[in-house]
């Protein structure tokens, strides 16, 4: 019975990492470019960030080959920031953005990199292991209206319910 518990548990915690069905993570990616801070500028609700605004995620290189991960963002009804840190670890190939992330050991989600601006890293948009959770990133506080409007218009092709994104106030 524990072995089949164990089985059970092993297929729960990676069908938390995988990417949506039809959906495939940016290739050619590189880690060193894509670490630094980056702007929340729109995400589908989750109880995690549910109320924050001014969201960032700072990511950093980690010794052991994985990323540091800092989720801050701003609680107006509390009146305080709130932080969540994080590490996350590639699954297959580090050119390929599909990784694993975790706030609470030893449950990963899935942090894939589904759009990204490769000339610049300016932009992203990323999703987790399911269709309920998308967020679009930018280096600056602001991304053009094109750009985030051409997003929002991939995400709805894939399958989001893009009706219900919340544009993150992120003020000066």
């Amino acid at each position: 019975m524990k072995s089949i518990a164990l089985l059970f548990g092993t297929f729960l915690l990676a069908g938390c990492t995988a990417t949506p069905q039809g959906i495939l993570p940016v290739d050619n990616f590189d880690l060193d470019r894509y670490l630094g801070t980056w702007h929340e500028i729109a995400r589908l609700d989750h109880r995690f960030e549910r109320g924050l605004s001014q969201v960032s995620a700072t990511y950093s290189k980690r010794s052991d080959g994985g990323v540091d991960v800092i989720n801050r963002g701003f609680n107006s009804q509390a009146n305080k920031w709130k932080e969540a840190k994080g590490r996350a670890y590639f699954i297959g190939e580090p050119d390929v953005a599909r990784l694993k992330v975790t706030f609470f050991w030893p449950f990963y989600g899935g942090y894939n990199v589904i759009e990204l601006d490769h000339a610049n890293y300016s932009y992203a948009l990323i999703c987790g292991p399911n269709i309920k959770y998308l967020w679009i990133l930018a280096r600056t506080k602001k991304l053009d209206a094109s750009i985030t409007a051409a997003l929002i218009d991939k995400a709805k092709t894939l399958g989001f319910n893009t009706s219900e994104l919340i544009l993150v106030k992120q003020e000066e």
